[in-house]
């Protein structure tokens, strides 16, 4: 139970993922415990009566024949098998340096999702226009595709707001038996996909699947897979510098999706207001800013009554005079009498005599985290694991962009959340394992034969490791918890075979006789451990369906762990035992030659 413990510290999504099924084995195994020491027991006395008659199936027997030459083989080349098993270890801890590496397995969801991103300003009716050509593009190009629909832009209140350039689209496809070619990679229908939406210009597309878009929006604040996030004070240089960040991140192989943060580009109506001339008018800058108030933003000019119900009724200019330059040049100014042609008579003015109206390209939006400005540049990872293409892309920034003094960047999305679960299973699984060590000393009362049985962990690694490279799998929180669920079998089969060794050793045997007996003794036990533990994982490792993806990197660590330990278990751990206690073996014959 206690290697489960890292599993409980691990926190946001890979804990909400995996806490469940931590919590499940502990229970179980608490619940084997009791029943073993207290129903088993007296279930055997009340039901197993008389004598008890062990038989060996033709299986088991077949197996000792072909294991007890092997053993004795090992035993008498110890060096050889102890240079092998550590030669594994080392090889597989080098593969295991140049495996890649991501934060939870992509799921594959059957369909996709398009984020499409145009210039800033553009009208509702506009993105709509251009929204309903991008999906006839897609559906006449890709086969594959059934349907496609979108939403452009949400209200401000909404739980998800979206300007009126946004549009979300989903991408629905046919059943993968009426495609043309039904053996399509996904990837290559990814890139039919973005080959027809480059086809419609005018928008920026990012393609994603609906689940896993939300996913990475929910755990990092972007939708694509990783992110520089660029901090500093200068929007001017922020831009600049994402924009650098963007052509590099570009040339490095399995970008995808590249883009920069739309921080700029919103048509804004700047109005100057000339206090020289206002002043000719009788006028100071408040009472021009009051009519500008509101003509665009409004005023209650009154109440209408409907029963016992009332409404504010505010009056403001139409959209399309606010939005013009012409319009609101024209925007009438109320002066003073003393100014007007009038002497007894309020006059009125147009708001281009006292002001200069100019249409700009102003900020499109400010972000900001932990009170600082920034500008964050985002893409999509295709074709290649995260943890090598941040490595890789990390690389390639240093010696491309030079960041200047006070600014600095971080990555953020999923390798954000990998790089904080790992640096706390740093912490976690170091003080597990140790308290495992201490659990074997207290059970031996001796430090050697608990080393001894804890060699079966890096043993069962070795095995996760190569099963993971073997079917291109790379490193994950998955295959993390599949090396820790791994940890307890492994100790459990070395447990079996020590207790018993020393169990005959006490009853007399010596070394070699208690290592012989207790190796083809406890064969049995060992293979039913391995093959129960690992035959309950293949449906798991084989399987297909929706959520597959995240299973099967740990039900294969768990499989290839087990086999390597299982192997190793039943012929260096002998070898080992034999080997680490060849002095007590001499001091016993001096004793009895005395």
């Amino acid at each position: 139970m206690v290697v489960y413990l890292p599993i409980f510290a691990l926190t946001g999504v890979e804990g909400k993922m995996f806490h469940p099924m931590a919590f499940t084995v502990v229970m179980a195994l608490l619940g084997a415990m009791v029943l073993s020491v207290t129903f088993v027991p007296a279930a055997i006395a009340m039901f197993v009566t008389g004598k008890v008659k062990e038989e060996e199936g033709v299986v088991m027997r077949t197996a000792r024949l072909r294991y007890e030459p092997v053993l004795q083989w090992v035993l008498g080349h110890r060096n050889i098998a102890f240079s092998a098993a550590v030669a594994l270890v080392v090889l597989s801890g080098l593969l295991a340096s140049r495996m890649g590496s991501e934060f939870i397995p992509s799921l594959s969801e059957g369909d996709f999702a398009m984020q499409a991103m145009r210039v800033p300003g553009t009208s509702l009716t506009q993105s709509v226009e251009m929204q309903q050509r991008l999906e006839k593009a897609v559906i006449a190009q890709v086969p594959e595709v059934e349907r496609m629909f979108a939403r452009s832009g949400t209200a401000e209140i909404a739980s998800d707001p979206m300007p009126p350039n946004a549009s979300d689209a989903y991408i629905m496809l046919k059943p993968q038996d009426q495609w043309p070619n039904p053996k399509k990679p996904r990837d290559e229908l990814i890139a039919e996909v973005q080959k027809a939406a480059a086809g419609v210009p005018g928008s920026n597309y990012e393609l994603s699947q609906p689940i896993q878009l939300r996913f990475n929006e929910l755990i990092s604040g972007v939708r694509s897979d990783v992110a520089v996030k660029v901090f500093g004070d200068d929007m001017d240089v922020l831009n600049n510098t994402a924009n650098k960040i963007a052509a590099a991140l570009k040339a490095v192989p399995g970008s995808s999706e590249v883009k920069v943060e739309q921080t700029s580009g919103l048509p804004v109506l700047t109005i100057n207001i000339d206090r020289e001339k206002a002043a000719r008018y009788g006028l100071n800058i408040a009472d021009v800013q009051n009519s500008i108030a509101i003509a665009v933003g409004g005023r209650q000019a009154g109440t209408l009554y409907e029963g016992d119900r009332r409404f504010d009724m505010v009056v403001r200019l139409p959209e399309t005079v606010r939005t013009d330059v012409a319009g609101m040049s024209s925007l009438l100014i109320p002066v003073p009498a003393n100014a007007a042609q009038g002497a007894n008579q309020i006059g009125f003015i147009p708001l281009s005599q006292v002001a200069n109206l100019d249409l700009q390209l102003g900020p499109n939006q400010i972000s900001r985290e932990n009170g600082k400005r920034l500008v964050i540049v985002s893409a999509n990872v295709r074709g290649r694991d995260l943890g090598s293409f941040v490595e890789e892309a990390t690389a390639s920034l240093d010696k491309k962009v030079q960041i200047p003094a006070g600014y600095w960047t971080t990555w953020g999305g999923q390798f954000e959340q990998l790089q904080s679960a790992a640096k706390r299973l740093q912490i976690v699984v170091p003080v597990a394992l140790l308290l495992v060590m201490t659990l074997l000393f207290l059970m031996f009362n001796n430090l050697k034969d608990g080393m001894l049985v804890f060699t079966g962990i890096p043993f069962a690694l070795t095995g996760g490791v190569v099963a993971l490279w073997l079917r291109d799998i790379p490193l994950s929180i998955s295959a993390g918890v599949g090396f820790i669920a791994l940890s307890g079998v492994a100790v459990l089969n070395g447990l079996v075979m020590i207790a018993f060794i020393r169990g005959l050793r006490e009853e007399g045997r010596t070394l070699r006789q208690a290592v012989d007996e207790g190796a083809l003794t406890r064969l049995r036990p060992v293979l039913m451990t391995a093959l129960v533990a690992s035959l309950g994982f293949i449906p798991m490792a084989l399987a297909t369906g929706t959520g597959a993806e995240v299973q099967r990197p740990l039900a294969t660590v768990v499989i290839g762990g087990i086999l390597s330990s299982t192997a190793l278990t039943l012929l260096v751990l002998p070898a080992l035992y034999h080997w680490a206690h060849r002095k007590d073996e001499d001091g016993d014959e001096a004793e009895v030659v005395s």
